[in-house]
């Protein structure tokens, strides 16, 4: 009969053993993560290992470590999970496959387009194509109209990013069968975090049949035809043609996974941003007094009647705003930031702390431990809105044990893995919110809410909401 005992050596941290040889604590963790994590930090201190899934994963539970852990990225790579774990998720071959050298750099190398001066283009582009949205679906409504809110927001959101970083249709703004593109995309995204599991796609129902139907809507011939896409989108189309090994099917798949990179997380986040506002009419007030005191700086007016637009540095400067959208972030993401170790070493926390890392060891960071600590964020459970507003400006000094910490918000992971995309996801909620606020007044319906983020997803982004919530908005007169 195998063992599966796993003797600590000298200097390891503590092991917390499960019942079930492979599973281990899974079943526990998969429940709630944050009080499974805080039940063992007061047992066993700010550093243990739990073996989940077949993995020895060490958690850091003290923020003050974490700065110790991201320099360290050589020894402790990201990219060795993300990589092994993509293709089988999202149906390419893999990038580390030796018939596509250079790829992973290559792709690596993309990422500058969605920065700089880029980053002012993808903006721009987003703006046009929410204004577009807005004026064609809801500029006309004006009496109360009531609708579900995670339905609003990923309908309008889901299709604006599509069509900045894709493009549109030759003869057409809009393309056709967006609604059954975002359906079946809804239908993926449940499976994701079983995928991400790796269980085999086989095994998930019509989970694979789903996922080709995505696919198959970024064949190369297809997006061919569209036209201006994002320069990014650009880049990759043709450095995948430069593979001839690579398949139709292959990078058809790898835009898929942009697809689902670019809006997995952003929809959610959009809809907590505008959720927390709604529910909380104080912060809503503030808010749009930024907004109309914005928009008449620069000469614009609110209400539907009008068009209006605002430039990166015009949306850098609603401080309240960008406030509100890290206080949502802060709330709902549960993300795990992974490394794995690439040797046995010694790592070190300063002083004479350090910890013993055995090669293949998983090293985790939990963000959502540090976002609800009250030692950080007094009353981490309440929604502040100008949490991170310091005399009229960001705040960005938070302690811990009277030390300032280096990291303090952490919803798009860190160091050199840290979201490339993280920009223009900020400025996607920014404009979504900005124009809803502008152009409507909106508000809860009565007897409805609240809701809660739905744990099912730990340690894989923004949370969904556990159900879906009535408001009513109508045009804005200005």
């Amino acid at each position: 009969m195998k063992c599966f005992c796993f003797h600590r050596r000298p200097g390891e941290p503590p092991l917390v053993k499960g019942w079930v040889p492979f599973l281990g604590k899974a079943f526990e963790f998969g429940k709630d993560a944050q009080k499974f994590l805080n039940v063992h930090k007061e047992k066993y201190g700010d550093i243990f290992t739990i073996r989940i899934a077949g993995k020895y994963m060490t958690f850091l539970m003290d923020p003050l470590l974490y700065p110790y852990v991201i320099k360290q990225w050589k020894q402790i790579d990201f990219h060795e999970f993300s990589d092994q774990v993509a293709p089988t998720t999202f149906g390419f071959p893999s990038i580390r496959d030796p018939k596509f050298p250079g790829m992973r750099e290559h792709i690596q190398r993309a990422y500058q387009y969605l920065q700089g001066d880029s980053l002012t283009s993808l903006t721009e582009s987003m703006m046009k194509n929410l204004i577009c949205l807005f004026q064609q679906d809801y500029l006309n409504v004006t009496e109360w109209r009531m609708e579900k809110m995670l339905y609003f927001c990923k309908k309008i959101m889901f299709e604006a990013t599509f069509l900045t970083l894709f493009g549109k249709p030759p003869h057409a703004n809009r393309h056709l069968g967006m609604d059954a593109l975002r359906e079946k995309f809804e239908k993926f995204d449940a499976k994701f975090p079983l995928l991400i599991m790796r269980i085999p796609i086989s095994l998930l129902g019509e989970t694979k049949t789903i996922r080709d139907d995505l696919i198959n809507f970024f064949l190369p011939q297809k997006m061919a035809q569209w036209l201006d896409p994002a320069a990014f989108v650009q880049y990759r189309t043709k450095l995948f043609e430069q593979y001839e090994l690579l398949g139709d099917l292959d990078k058809a798949a790898h835009h898929f996974a942009i697809l689902w990179a670019s809006v997995g997380n952003t929809l959610p986040a959009s809809f907590w941003a505008m959720y927390y506002l709604v529910m909380h009419p104080e912060a809503l007030a503030v808010v749009r007094g930024e907004i109309d005191h914005v928009l008449q700086l620069t000469g614009q007016e609110a209400g539907s009647g009008h068009s209006i637009t605002l430039t990166r540095e015009q949306l850098d400067s609603l401080v309240y705003l960008g406030s509100t959208i890290n206080e949502s972030l802060r709330l709902t993401s549960a993300s795990m930031n992974i490394r794995i170790a690439q040797e046995d070493f010694t790592l070190g926390f300063g002083g004479d702390r350090s910890i013993g890392v055995r090669k293949g060891d998983v090293i985790v960071l939990y963000p959502q431990s540090l976002h609800m600590d009250p030692e950080i964020f007094e009353d981490p459970e309440v929604f502040k809105f100008d949490r991170f507003i310091e005399d009229g400006k960001e705040k960005t000094s938070f302690y811990k044990h009277g030390q300032k910490l280096k990291f303090y918000l952490m919803p798009f992971g860190s160091g050199v893995t840290k979201c490339p995309a993280r920009y223009f996801a900020i400025n996607e909620i920014k404009q979504f919110i900005t124009l809803l606020i502008a152009h409507f007044d909106i508000e809860i319906v009565q007897g409805e809410g609240p809701v809660k983020p739905d744990q099912s997803r730990m340690g894989l982004g923004i949370l969904l909401p556990n159900s879906d919530i009535q408001f009513r908005y109508k045009a804005r007169i200005s």
